[in-house]
């Protein structure tokens, strides 16, 4: 099927040549004992000409990792450090994965420069002690995370493909052996706020000074004005506010923010503990080792401010520290602006003005607070209107229906059919590990391929969400 490539939107790209030098190693993937293939996702593929190739053609790419055509020859393992939990690591850098290929999307969808990531794709030197590998548990909740942010609005990398590769793997933290895979992400660029950290701590000021250039022209879309250095800061401020709002409006728990799981386009990626928080508790927490909630619910946004610094700090030989600090207090106030803006369109509602948006999201954020209502069951049962029946009575709901009163509903918000069902469409950690035990118990991939359609509808129910700021 290649040649039906070539007639296709498949555009390669090599971008990544420009700074490879300096940031990747060429890797060899693992020859894997088995492939079969367990998800592929062709409306992502679409996407990027790539729909088009049959099953076989599909495993050669994304199992056996064989070049696709023009594209870069060898997979690169990409170099960076980070803080984990606020401690700097030195010792990081793609361990069990590596950029693939990278491909121009279809003007339609926005015309970016993508790349194919993957993980669990075998050994990098940047291994250390782990078997470069991931489990198909890992595999299908990623799957199930980024199909639900991406339909709750979330700007995300996106599940691409998934093949279960024959190995039996030993895992501390579920039942083991147990089985794996080579996951496939699709995403919008893999530098992140460590890449930046680690050609800082190596005093690589030309390799920085490359690296913004690069990120300016191929993933934020930026002319460098006189301060190319501040023009970046200013763009990841903008980008990482909104995606700590999205995050909350979801209800999305991601687990490990730290500075090497922060892309510099700001695209929510690397799924791991994730949860969905089942009600508006600012200390939920995802993963079992934040013993001190520090990336819980209700830190997120902090969390992902520390990180923001973290790039400032890393970029402070290229621009006055004055600037940089200005920058970053632009953040806070973006939050609050896309908290209200994401609130009222998860909602269905318009804001005559950000005044009565932003005392309507108090409102309902406390009320949320002092009761046990889901977050989703909130927004399903409150895009219908004002509600004043089952759980939603006493003052801090009579509060919420005043604050909402000058908040018109946005034309079409009840059009799709999944807004008159019964239930609103959740991701909770019974939900995952249900559709997990039904694969893991008797290798039924049914209930997966069911959530994901329904999952699916509510996303076209919801509809693009509000275009974020700097976003392309």
């Amino acid at each position: 099927m290649e040649h039906s490539l070539q007639a296709s939107n498949y555009r390669p790209e090599r971008k990544i040549d420009e700074i490879a030098d300096f940031m990747a190693d060429a890797v060899r993937p693992a020859d894997f004992p088995d492939h079969v293939l367990r998800f592929r996702n062709d409306r992502a593929a679409a996407t990027v000409g790539l729909a088009s190739l049959d099953d076989a053609s599909w495993i050669d790419h994304f199992g056996r990792f064989q070049p696709l055509p023009q594209a870069q020859p060898e997979p690169l393992a990409l170099r960076y450090h980070g803080h984990q939990f606020r401690v700097y690591n030195p010792d990081l850098g793609d361990g069990r994965g590596f950029l693939f290929a990278q491909l121009r999307e279809e003007e339609l969808a926005g015309g970016r420069l993508l790349d194919l990531g993957t993980k669990g794709s075998g050994l990098t030197p940047y291994s250390r002690t782990a078997d470069g590998r991931l489990t198909l548990k890992g595999a299908v909740r990623e799957i199930l995370a980024t199909e639900m942010l991406e339909a709750l609005g979330v700007t995300t990398s996106r599940s691409f493909s998934v093949i279960e590769t024959g190995e039996a793997l030993v895992r501390g933290d579920e039942p083991s052996p147990t089985r794996s895979a080579v996951l496939v992400r699709l995403s919008h660029g893999h530098i992140r706020i460590g890449s930046f950290q680690r050609l800082a701590y190596r005093g690589e000021r030309d390799h920085l000074v490359r690296l913004i250039d690069y990120c300016l022209r191929h993933l934020l879309a930026r002319e460098p004005g006189p301060v190319p250095a501040l023009t970046l800061l200013d763009a990841v401020v903008e980008r990482t506010a909104d995606l700590a709002a999205s995050y909350m409006i979801a209800g999305f728990v991601h687990g490990v923010l730290n500075s090497d799981n922060i892309a510099i386009t700001a695209e929510s990626f690397d799924y791991g503990p994730w949860r969905f928080a089942p009600r508006w508790q600012p200390g939920f927490t995802a993963a079992y080792f934040d013993q001190s909630g520090l990336y819980a619910f209700g830190r997120q946004a902090e969390a992902i401010h520390w990180d923001v610094a973290q790039l400032a700090q890393s970029l402070a030989e290229l621009a006055e520290t004055d600037a940089l600090v200005t920058s970053l207090r632009r953040f806070p106030e973006i939050y609050v602006a896309r908290m209200s803006e994401r609130f009222l369109w998860r909602l269905g509602h318009e804001a005559p003005d950000g005044e009565s948006a932003q005392a309507f999201v108090i409102a309902a954020i406390g009320a949320l607070q002092q009761s046990d209502v889901a977050i989703d069951r909130f927004f399903f049962d409150w895009r219908h209107g004002p509600r004043a029946d089952g759980p939603y009575v006493g003052t801090p709901w009579e509060t919420v229906r005043d604050a909402m009163a000058p908040l018109p509903p946005r034309p079409g918000a009840l059009h799709h059919d999944y807004w008159r069902g019964g239930a609103p469409c959740s991701m909770h950690i019974d939900e995952v590990e249900s559709i997990w035990s039904a694969i893991a118990g008797r290798d039924d991939w049914t209930p997966l391929a069911a959530k994901i359609d329904a999952v699916r509808a509510m996303g076209a129910a919801h509809g693009a969400p509000p275009p974020g700021p700097g976003r392309i």
